[in-house]
Formats: structure tokens, C-alpha cells, sequence
């Protein structure tokens, strides 16, 4: 039963009552596991290109630029880096005072070789009198460790990944949000010049993030001879979801309050949706190279979009047919081929007439564009590139994750352990129609692919929602195109000592 300040709450929200009885079922019968036709790869669903073809595309993307179209890339970036020190954090509740493990050990040993190290050791001599070498000659690592991570320091145990300092340079170190400013004009500058780049940030770290771009962004414009437009967005309360207890009942906190908790990152959809451009980069926060790598991450990017241009002014001109009506058995079969040879998109069944077949081509055709990068399986955790079966019947290309996988279908098993490819989250995608106008997203979510997690609160178990994830069921009912990437363009940092790899130093 919802009390009268439990409406005051959700109406805070931008939360119906329908929303809430949605959620709660689906608590009760949990989400349908997606029945996958096989993994994708060389051949089935994933492309790579000849030489030929890279010339091809790559001209196909300046072309476009050079059109007077808007181009936006788009960084989630409000997640905090609390876990990127998960094992310094560890180390600081340990029952030790010197470094153990082999990753203590490495942090400690290369501590000179981070991007923060003299601001950590700036830190050290306000808070300590002496610096970061003084004090682990003395044995004082966990000093150190506080001076990183904790609020009277750096506070990098509770600020975002984008704000840290990740790469060394001659004239000031550099944080993701500098990285991924520097790598926008590479290949997503409009031909007036503008780069416009868009982080999703939480409402608390908004103002840090505007500071420094305020105080790096005219020189990044000198240096890179670009006009460089910064916007920002926050998760929508609308989006939050209710939290049950172990008996699917509303969770209740001390005040007796219901919980709501974020979505998860499939509730950025609507921050996407709000974007008017006609083509999206999209690319984590962290996944970032110091410039002189950049160059070869930047021609993957032009590649991508390319053929996202190229492949979806095909579907522009068949769509612009269908809607004319002038459109014969050739045309037709044409697009058939289109849809199932390169868009591999399987069909439900066959068509009774070609009135079903139309309808059904302008359904397959007339929808958001994507192409997403593919590395080589590494070992990563994480989703990789599919055929699914779609809720009409017909199987296209999807991005799953371990959730949405039966763990008691064997061959759905095998087909994910044994995927070629790894999801590195490199997408380039287009939001408009035909006739310039934007897409709805909302509409080609597949609501049945969120997920139940576990969590806590208080001490006290509790279940949460995660809304279909942002690029696996929020763009479920998308054109997916599958391109293979060197791995080489994929260089997250998930721990801190990932920011000792070569490609990061």
C-alpha cells in the first residue's frame, strides 16, 4: 500500500503509479532470457574490411562532415572511481601497515609513474609534513594511500574517473575529460569546425566537471584549431527504480521511505534521446590514450562512421522507394537482400504478399542505425556481439551480457563462452530518419531485457531493477552493424594499475 508520502516522493520523481506496478511484477516473475542463434563472427554478423573498403569509408565520413550535419559524441561519465581503488581501499582496512600483495607491491613501486604522483606528493607534505618518498621510507604507506583516497586529500576514492589524472604531458597532465575533448576534433568535427561533446555526470560532480573544462578548453581550442562546445545531462530521476525485499514487497528505509535506486546505465537512453544530432559517438570514459596513440584510435572511429553513413543512406534511398510507392519485384528483392545480407537480419517467416513484405521492410528500415567496434575475445568480463531472436520472430544482430544468457541452456552457454569477440563499448550511431527528423528512442527498447541484481542496504538484503542496459536491450530494436577493431583501440582502466600499461604511460 503507497502512503501519501510515498505519491509526494514519486511525483518528486517524474514516477507514475503504472510505473511502480510494473516494476513490482516484475520482481515477482523476474525477465525473459533472450534465445541467441549463435555468437557472431568473421562472416556471420561481424565485417572487417579490405584495404579498399577502409579508403572507401573513410571518404564516406569526411564527405559527410563536410555536409553541414551535427555530430555529438557522447561520454557516460557520472559512475565514481571507487572501484578502480577497490584494492587500496582494501588495503587501508587491512590488518598490515606494509605492502603485501603483488598489487600493493606494484602500486607502490611504480608510484612516480602515475599522472598524480606530485599532486598526491603536494598533498602528502600539506597533510603530513612530508612527501610521498618520506613517508614510505618511514613505513607509512597507508598515510599515502589516505592522502590519494580519502576527502582530506585527493579524494580520488569518491570523485568520478573522468575528473583523475590519468596521462603525463610537458604541459600538464591530463584527466579523461581532457582525453576524450583532445579526441573528439579527430575525427567528429563539423565542418564549421565545431566539436560538440556531451558527458552524462552526476548532480553533485557537474560543477567540478564545468571548472575544468572552464579552465582547460581555450587552450585545447588553440592547440587543436577547434571550437569545442561542452554539454552536459544528469540520470533523470524519472528513470530511478524501486527497490523490494526478499519478499518482492517495497523496501522500506528507516524513516519508512521507499528506496529508489538508479537504473543503471540503460536509463541514459533518455539522456541520448535528448541529444539532437544526427550522429552519435558513443565511448566510455575511462577507455582513453595519451595523444600519440591517438591517431589510430581516431581512424577506427572514422572507419565506423563511415560505413554507418554509408550504410544508412542505402536505407534512406529504399525507404524514400517504399514511401513513393514506385517499387517493383527487382527493387524489392534488392532490399530483401540488403536487410538479410548485410544487415543480417533473419526474417520471422515468409511473407503472404508483398504488401507484408513491404510493411515489413519499412519496419526493419526505418529505425536507429548503429555500428559498433568488436575487439578479438581478451578475457574481459562483460557482454559481446550475437545473433538473438527479436520479440516479432525475426533474429538480427544484438549485444548481450552474462544476464540475459539461460545458464541452463547449454548451447546458448557454449555460444557465450566461445564468442571470437568482446564488446569494448565503440558505438557511432545514427538517431534521425530519412527526413531529418529524430527518433524516439523509447520506442526501440526491448523492456523485457532488464535485470534483477542483489544488493544491500543498512544491513539489510534487498533486490534492485536494472533498466535494459544502453547498448544491449535499450537499443535492442536498432540496425546493429558488427566491425571488427584491433584491440589495441581498447585500453579501459577498471583498477589504478592499469594506468601503468604502456599504452596508458
Amino acid at each position: 500500500m503507497l502512503t501519501p508520502k510515498d505519491l509526494d516522493l514519486m511525483n518528486e520523481k517524474g514516477i507514475t503509479r503504472a510505473q511502480i506496478d510494473v516494476q513490482l511484477g516484475r520482481f515477482k516473475t523476474g525477465f525473459p532470457f533472450l534465445p541467441i542463434v549463435s555468437a557472431a563472427s568473421i562472416g556471420n554478423g561481424l565485417l572487417t574490411l579490405t584495404e579498399g573498403e577502409e579508403k572507401e569509408y573513410l571518404t564516406a565520413w569526411q564527405n559527410y562532415l563536410g555536409g553541414g550535419k551535427e555530430v555529438t559524441k557522447f561520454v557516460p561519465a557520472s559512475g565514481a572511481a571507487s572501484r578502480m581503488f577497490k584494492d587500496l581501499f582494501a588495503f587501508l582496512d587491512a590488518d598490515y601497515n606494509e605492502p603485501t600483495t603483488a598489487f600493493e607491491k606494484m602500486f607502490f613501486d611504480e608510484i612516480r609513474r602515475f599522472a598524480f604522483y606530485k599532486a598526491l606528493d603536494e598533498k602528502c607534505t600539506k597533510l603530513y609534513d612530508q612527501g610521498v618518498v618520506s613517508l614510505c621510507a618511514e613505513g607509512r604507506y597507508k598515510d599515502v594511500v589516505a592522502a590519494l583516497l580519502l576527502p582530506e586529500g585527493l579524494d580520488y576514492g569518491n570523485l568520478p574517473k573522468g575528473l583523475l589524472l590519468f596521462h603525463i604531458y610537458s604541459e600538464g597532465n591530463r584527466t579523461p575529460l581532457g582525453e576524450h575533448l583532445t579526441e573528439g576534433t579527430l575525427y567528429a568535427k563539423e565542418s564549421s569546425g565545431k566539436v560538440n561533446v556531451h558527458f552524462t555526470v552526476s548532480e553533485e560532480h557537474q560543477q567540478l566537471f564545468e571548472l575544468l573544462v572552464a579552465a582547460r578548453k581555450i587552450n585545447f581550442e588553440r592547440k587543436l584549431g577547434a571550437d569545442i562546445s561542452v554539454s552536459y545531462s544528469v540520470q533523470k530521476p524519472s528513470t530511478d527504480t524501486i527497490a523490494v525485499d526478499m519478499n518482492n514487497e517495497p523496501f522500506r528505509e528507516g524513516d519508512g521511505s521507499l528506496l529508489f535506486r538508479p537504473g543503471g546505465h540503460g536509463a541514459l537512453i533518455e539522456n541520448l534521446n535528448d541529444i539532437d544530432s544526427d550522429v552519435v559517438f558513443i565511448k566510455n570514459i575511462d577507455n582513453v590514450v595519451p595523444d600519440r596513440l591517438k591517431v589510430e584510435e581516431a581512424h577506427y572511429k572514422t572507419l565506423l562512421a563511415g560505413i554507418l553513413v554509408t550504410m544508412q543512406e542505402r536505407a534512406f534511398n529504399y525507404l524514400r522507394k517504399l514511401d513513393e510507392g514506385h517499387v517493383d519485384a527487382e527493387d524489392l528483392a534488392e532490399m530483401v537482400a540488403f536487410v538479410e545480407d548485410e544487415l543480417f537480419i533473419s526474417p520471422p517467416g515468409k511473407m503472404g504478399t508483398d504488401t507484408e513484405l513491404k510493411d515489413y521492410l519499412y519496419r526493419k528500415l526505418n529505425r536507429p542505425f548503429r555500428v559498433c567496434g568488436m575487439v578479438k575475445n581478451v578475457g574481459e568480463p562483460g557482454g559481446g556481439p550475437f545473433i538473438a531472436v527479436n520479440p516479432d520472430g525475426s533474429a538480427s544482430p544484438q549485444i548481450l551480457e552474462s544476464s540475459q544468457i539461460d545458464k541452463n541452456d547449454e548451447q546458448a552457454m557454449s555460444a557465450f563462452k566461445n564468442g571470437s569477440h568482446f564488446n569494448p563499448v565503440d558505438l557511432v550511431c545514427g538517431l534521425k530518419n530519412y527526413r531529418g527528423e529524430r527518433f524516439d528512442l523509447a520506442r526501440f527498447v526491448d523492456a523485457d531485457t532488464g535485470f534483477i541484481s542483489y544488493k544491500s542496504k543498512d544491513g539489510k538484503e534487498l533486490k534492485a531493477l536494472e533498466l535494459p542496459g544502453l547498448w544491449n536491450g535499450a537499443m535492442s530494436d536498432w540496425n546493429t552493424l558488427f566491425v571488427e577493431v584491433p584491440v589495441s583501440t581498447f585500453n579501459p582502466v577498471k583498477t589504478v594499475n592499469d594506468l601503468l600499461r604502456a599504452e596508458h604511460q
